[in-house]
């Protein structure tokens, strides 16, 4: 694998979504209209714990909110981003000096730099895959029209 798709392996996903316990969320908005909100909290109704990482507020879904990475005092499975691209190598750097596992980019957060110091630091990088999705696909709580049925299953009942 080369480029991007690295960064994309099922099976890294796969291992991260069931071994992680703890998401710092850098990134993540108090406004329930944003996408980092929603995957947020989505991520909290599924039992991870969410750490709020946003200079501008202080407490987010119930959680404080810490101005960055660096000052986080629990330690962090995954790093989630929702930055732009140009802020990742700083926040690969942080991620890698708090000693968290894997550096988690949304969709549209590409940097490769990013992604080499991550690397380079040890952490697992995923990259251009939104973490609520991901989770859904794998974990078996998408139902065809967006919501949880707790069943899975291919036949669509009551359609003709």
């Amino acid at each position: 694998m080369s480029g991007l798709e690295r960064y994309q392996d099922v099976t890294n996903i796969q291992r991260v979504l069931h071994t992680a316990r703890t998401i710092a969320i850098v990134g993540l908005s108090g406004n329930q209209l944003r996408a980092s909100n929603f995957v947020g909290y989505y991520a909290k109704r599924h039992g991870y714990r969410v750490i709020p990482v946003n200079p501008r507020e202080t407490e987010i879904l119930g959680e404080t909110s810490y101005p960055s990475l660096r000052d986080v005092p629990d330690p962090v499975d995954v790093v989630n981003v929702f930055r732009a691209p140009g802020a990742l190598p700083e926040i690969a750097r942080d991620a890698v000096a708090i000693g968290a596992g894997t550096l988690w980019c949304q969709f549209g957060v590409i940097n490769l730099e990013g992604a080499r110091i991550a690397e380079e630091g040890g952490l697992t990088v995923i990259m251009d895959r939104c973490l609520k999705v991901e989770h859904a696909r794998y974990v078996g709580r998408m139902h065809w029209l967006g919501f949880n049925t707790q069943r899975i299953t291919a036949v669509r009942t009551g359609l003709q």
